[in-house]
């Protein structure tokens, strides 16, 4: 089974900047689209940023020119980075990917797995 863990949340000032990381591990077989999701409280889950296997990225509108999402295939890491950062982008932000796992058979899983997420606080 293959894990993500989220990290690099935390409070920063209304215009100010984070770095998200998101870590695959286990025995990761390949990772496809990996997607970054918010959440603010009482809303849904919502679509922030995608990157294909091949680094082509799509972004939410709300965050075009501020947030730029990127993956290291080597080491199995994606990142977004955040700029200008607007207290309405105050949420729990998780990553998520369609990816493969080698079971201890030998076998191939493919699913979708989630983070736990992390969570972004903007003050204003």
């Amino acid at each position: 089974q293959v894990h993500l863990v989220e990290s690099g949340g935390g409070l920063v000032q209304s215009g100010g900047s984070l770095r998200l990381s998101c870590i695959a591990s286990g025995r990761v077989g390949s990772i496809n689209a990996l997607e970054w999701y918010f959440q603010a409280p009482g809303q849904e889950r919502r679509l922030v940023a995608k990157i294909t296997r091949g680094g082509i990225t799509d972004y939410a509108d709300s965050v075009k020119g501020r947030f730029t999402v990127s993956r290291d295939n080597a080491e199995n890491t994606f990142y977004l980075q955040m700029n200008n950062l607007k207290p309405e982008d105050t949420a729990v932000y998780y990553c998520a990917a369609d990816l493969t796992y080698y079971n201890p058979d030998g076998t191939v899983t493919a699913e979708r797995t989630w983070g736990r997420g992390t969570q972004v606080t903007v003050s204003s």
